[in-house]
């Protein structure tokens, strides 16, 4: 099944029509085809349908899943495609889409229920069979107290209660709350905090307007962890492994050149060395160890450094503590790795350096990799203060302090010590 699906998806992202493969699909194919595919795809789909082709779709679809598709429309097509729907309908997607996509209303959906503290449980069940007879799902049932939200009736309570004796309020739920203009993020914030599986959306004046369940929140989970891969490495969010070879040279190429300019400013370090270098042919041999080790500490640092960040754990302002201990764990891994290297430098050049190569690696690797805490740290903190997101662009800084300092103080050092 997931090989016919991911073979459909790749003849959606390469087909000139895609609306015309699209159309030959049954209702769940499509469902299950259209929300794998990445955005760009996704785009390309909904704007090669026509208009009866878009309501055909999104007329069998959840309205949260409604909504996500009728976003990737032109206004004028989604309009129509409104239009022609039935009314309660009409009004739930209208409602959904006049959200931003992003916040809390944006990932909502609005299958839910409200009743009273003081309703019988037999209340509740005709509630609950009415809603699921006109919509065909199963609504979560929210209990309120003179409009203001207590929490969640869990639907198995129905079943299990006594509906002659026992009070609703007894078997309620806190769940957690967020506004519906909050960013994604946020929510996402709530979810690691709270446990539980549904998240209300309330507005100004603390009414439901929705809810936001766990299987939404880890949708947006993992396209937050793909994001964040996309921003590590500087390739573009929009870019899909569908993508042709044209649309992967115009998301990748800015980032390969200024790249290239960061990689002949460690070459220049490095040319200043060359009679060293000519001297100590052995030392090139080394060189990538070096850079490479420093790279990769850089980037450990970056990493946790950017999730304080995100999570507001730390600033500019608050990170002294977090620059120095990134640099000291930097210090410390550096004569771990440090002495291994050493030791093999030793095993292989005995005879004609004696121990000075090894502890010139040794120190080198040390002063390297404190070099990469310190930066790894520092840079996604001052790139944070001036605006910058620091996810996408503090690799580079990184990775040019560690190669250039790392050249300077390694080459410098066998210059120093073996000539």
């Amino acid at each position: 099944m997931q090989e016919q699906l991911a073979t459909l998806q790749q003849e959606l992202a390469t087909s000139p029509a895609p609306a015309t493969t699209f159309s030959d699909l049954s209702q769940e194919q499509k469902r299950e085809v259209f929300f794998g595919l990445p955005d760009a795809v996704r785009e390309r789909v909904v704007t090669d349908m026509d208009r009866d082709q878009l309501r055909e779709f999104v007329d069998e679809l959840d309205p949260d899943e409604a909504t996500d598709v009728l976003g990737y429309a032109r206004e004028s097509t989604r309009e129509s495609v409104l239009s022609k729907l039935a009314s309660d309908r009409r009004e739930k997607l209208s409602f959904l889409l006049s959200f931003d996509p992003e916040s809390a209303a944006g990932i909502m959906d609005i299958d839910y229920v409200t009743v009273g503290a003081q309703r019988g449980f037999q209340a509740v069940a005709e509630r609950v069979s009415r809603f699921e007879e006109r919509t065909g799902r199963i609504p979560t049932i929210l209990v309120t107290e003179n409009g203001t939200l207590l929490g969640e009736l869990p639907g198995a309570t129905l079943s299990i209660a006594d509906r002659e004796s026992d009070r609703i309020a007894d078997y309620v739920q806190e769940i957690p709350h967020v506004r519906y203009d909050r960013e994604d993020s946020e929510v996402l914030e709530v979810l690691r905090t709270n446990r539980e599986r549904t998240v209300a959306v309330l507005d100004e004046t603390d009414d439901i307007l929705g809810v936001i369940h766990a299987d939404d929140l880890l949708t947006l989970v993992e396209e937050t962890a793909g994001e964040t891969l996309y921003e590590f490495t500087g390739v573009a969010e929009e870019e899909s492994v569908l993508d042709g070879p044209a649309a992967k040279i115009r998301s990748r190429y800015k980032w390969l050149i200024i790249n290239l300019g960061t990689a002949f400013l460690a070459a220049a370090v490095v040319g200043l060395f060359e009679t060293t270098i000519a001297a100590i042919a052995v030392l090139a041999a080394y060189m990538p160890v070096v850079a490479g080790m420093g790279g990769n500490a850089g980037t450990q640092a970056m990493a946790v450094t950017v999730r304080g960040i995100s999570l507001g754990q730390v600033s500019l302002a608050t990170g002294k503590r977090v620059v120095i201990n990134e640099a000291i764990a930097g210090g410390i891994n550096g004569i771990i790795t440090g002495a291994l290297v050493a030791v093999i430098a030793i095993a292989f050049s005995l005879a004609e350096y004696g121990v000075l190569l090894g502890a010139v690696i040794g120190v080198s690797m040390v002063a390297n990799l404190v070099i990469a805490g310190f930066f790894g740290a520092i840079i996604p903190l001052v790139l944070d203060k001036l605006g910058q997101d620091p996810a996408t662009s503090a690799t580079i800084f990184i990775t040019t302090a560690t190669d250039v300092l790392g050249f300077f103080v390694f080459l410098g050092l066998a210059q120093f010590v073996l000539l």
